[in-house]
């Protein structure tokens, strides 16, 4: 296992209504990918991923990565008992050393993806998408529109 650090800051870049979910109530949806259940964010600020992510008008930043996902990992953890939950940086154009989950093309490294996954630790399970909430983290986080973002 190699040793990790969360970046400072995760981007999550959406429609404000589904953000202000996330701010206010900790709501996160997590999206069947590469035989696992994902939650993707990106550690830069990017305007051009607004377009990239249509209709995403609305960015969620969060600042202190380290209590947000190990909250993430609790409510999982609760929602999904039989499932195992990692967080690593997506790599572009090889193999990540996390796996299929974490392994992306080099058209997509504009992305500088950072991802939670939770992958069933019994096969016959379904892949459906889970929506998980973690409670407010209006403490930590913000919500910013394109124009506003002063980095």
């Amino acid at each position: 296992m190699h040793d990790y650090k969360r970046p400072p800051t995760l981007h999550r870049y959406a429609t404000r209504a589904e953000l202000e979910l996330s701010l206010t109530l900790g709501q996160f949806r997590l999206v069947p990918a590469n035989n696992c259940l994902t939650l993707s964010f990106s550690t830069v600020w990017d305007k051009s991923l607004f377009d990239l992510l249509a209709p995403a008008d609305s960015c969620l930043v969060i600042h202190n990565t380290e209590e947000f996902g190990e909250r993430l990992h609790r409510a999982v953890q609760r929602t999904l008992p039989s499932w195992a939950g990692i967080d690593g940086e997506v790599e572009y154009g090889v193999r990540a050393a996390l796996g299929a989950a974490f392994t992306k093309t080099s058209a997509e490294a504009h992305e500088r993806e950072w991802q939670f996954a939770w992958r069933a630790m019994a096969p016959q399970m379904s892949l459906n998408p889970v929506t998980v909430k973690i409670g407010s983290i209006e403490t930590f986080a913000e919500l910013r529109d394109r124009e506003s973002y002063a980095a």
